[in-house]
């Protein structure tokens, strides 16, 4: 059967009714959920996989920032290790250095101690008063002989042997800073020229500590005298007071 439309915009209201209600499908699509654990379960499923994006999102730029890092950290140690290479050379350099300075210097400071102490002590000497001996009682300042390979247990580092090395070269500067101790041992015949001599070697720039530790009456070839002992010490001199001059040879 055959129906002919006469009425104007009849069609036009027809095909606005034929068109898709998509609000009315949706609706019909959620009428049928209606179970709220499922839905609970279908929020968690999203969290869950959005929360993992996000995590490894963040885990990729982080690992590309450390792996960047990492590169940096390769090239500053390829580049750098030649520098404390040499830098650990120089060191050992200088700590054997150090020490070797040490034991020149306190051969050089201990050197010139006899003969100033004898020359004061000459020159200190009253009339009617002579010497029998002059000895040293203390060690030798000087510690030239701890010149030797250090040996450090199994195990160490070298940075121990470097200290080790220094501590050996301060204790040589120690040695060689520590006065030396004498006796002297003589005789007189004025116990007023003794008491000269002890003020005049007391007064000695070179000389400290001047002590009378025995005086005795003896015979010497049948006429009485007097044996005295002193216990001294020497001192550094202020540096003004010691004049150095240049030395040279001539051959013949």
């Amino acid at each position: 059967m055959i129906q002919v439309n006469l009425l104007p915009g009849a069609g036009s209201r027809s095909q606005g009714r034929s068109s898709v209600d998509l609000a009315g499908m949706f609706a019909g699509a959620t009428a049928g959920v209606r179970d709220k654990f499922l839905i609970g379960a279908v929020g968690t499923v999203s969290t869950v996989v959005l929360a993992a994006g996000f995590l490894y999102l963040g885990q990729s730029s982080k690992e590309r920032t450390l792996v960047a890092r990492e590169l940096r950290a390769v090239e500053d140690s390829a580049r750098y290790s030649v520098v404390l290479a040499a830098k650990a050379k120089a060191e050992a350099t200088r700590d054997s250095l150090y020490h070797q300075v040490a034991i020149i210097k306190s051969i050089d400071d201990s050197r010139f101690l006899w003969p100033h102490l004898l020359e004061e002590i000459s020159n200190a000497l009253p009339q009617y008063t002579w010497l029998t001996t002059v000895t040293q009682t203390s060690a030798p300042p000087s510690s030239a002989a701890s010149d030797t390979t250090i040996k450090s247990p199994a195990g160490d580092k070298k940075a121990q042997n470097a200290k080790q090395k220094n501590a050996a070269a301060d204790s040589v500067l120690a040695a060689a800073s520590r006065s030396t101790k004498f006796r002297i041992v003589g005789h007189t015949v004025d116990i007023q020229a003794l008491t000269l001599f002890m003020k005049t070697l007391e007064a000695s720039p070179f000389i400290q500590n001047v002590q009378l530790t025995r005086s005795d009456l003896v015979l010497v070839e049948t006429k009485e005298v007097t044996e005295f002992q002193l216990e001294a010490e020497s001192q550094k001199p202020p540096p003004y007071l010691v004049r150095t001059v240049s030395m040279s040879v001539e051959g013949n």
